[in-house]
């Protein structure tokens, strides 16, 4: 038994490393290609670079006008994560810990939005907004990016607070706290590590999110990251390396989002792991 159970943490801790390697060589390549000049990209893709060259990303960020595509992006994928998380915990919290009528009516439609393909919608919210007169609007990002991560959110939150001891409440509501006194106070903090999981999920989403952004928005002052980017795709502008320094750019956000949520995510797998 003892053996089995060695072999299977060496073959688990295999997977894994290789796992790991695999997703970080590509990384690892984009920064190092985004310090080369283009002849000696050209010359050697894969080798370390001679010169560090720091101009490329002041290259990348001018071409890709970044100074107001970041802007916008922080703005956008904040907005949305802020509405997306509040109205998602609110709604995990009354379909865990109160018992209504409609409550299965009410969890398998946010469960059904889970199966709905994003972007198969695309052309009924771009007539939607046009008609409301929010098209090509920071509001025309912000809604959609919303209302299709409240599914997910709402499922990962729910599961998490159901699993709490009715006496938290019970202890609240003897001290004179109300309902929402009670989730502000007592559940919401507890539940630190779930919203770690769904804040990193729907920030990566939102940042990297391409296709809306371009069919929703056409005014250059409020394009995102992801559309400032697609400046690379001219003949002018096909400098790999300048390519490579503006990925990295856009990349740095989401390690450093990660990074400051690392510990809360770490403990919440933990605590899962230990429930299950």
């Amino acid at each position: 038994m003892v053996r089995k159970s060695k072999l299977f943490h060496i073959i688990a801790y295999t997977f894994l490393s290789l796992f790991a390697i695999i997703n970080i060589v590509p990384l690892f390549w984009m920064v190092v290609n985004s310090f080369k000049e283009e002849q000696e990209y050209s010359r050697s893709p894969f080798s370390l670079p001679s010169h560090l060259q720091f101009s490329n990303y002041a290259g990348a960020w001018k071409v890709a006008n970044m100074n107001m595509y970041f802007l916008n992006s922080i703005i956008i994928t904040f907005v949305s994560l802020a509405v997306t998380v509040l109205l998602g915990s609110l709604a995990a919290y009354f379909l865990s810990r109160f018992t209504f009528k409609l409550r299965g009516t009410v969890y398998g439609l946010f469960l059904l939005g889970m199966l709905v393909p994003i972007h198969a919608t695309l052309i009924p919210i771009f007539l939607i907004m046009q008609k409301v007169h929010l098209l090509d609007t920071r509001l025309a990002l912000i809604l959609p990016y919303t209302a299709f991560h409240l599914s997910l959110t709402v499922f990962i939150l729910e599961g998490f607070m159901r699993g709490f001891p009715k006496d938290l409440e019970e202890s609240g509501v003897m001290d004179g706290a109300g309902i929402y006194r009670i989730f502000w106070s007592i559940l919401l903090p507890i539940t630190r590590p779930a919203l770690a999981t769904v804040v990193i999920l729907n920030f990566i989403y939102n940042w990297n999110e391409y296709l809306f952004a371009l069919v929703l928005i056409t005014s250059g002052s409020l394009k995102t990251l992801p559309l400032g980017l697609s400046n690379f795709a001219g003949i002018e502008t096909a400098s790999m390396t300048l390519q490579m320094a503006a990925l990295t750019i856009a990349l740095i956000p989401i390690i450093i989002f990660y990074l400051l949520l690392q510990k809360q995510l770490v403990s919440g797998m933990t605590a899962g792991a230990v429930k299950g």
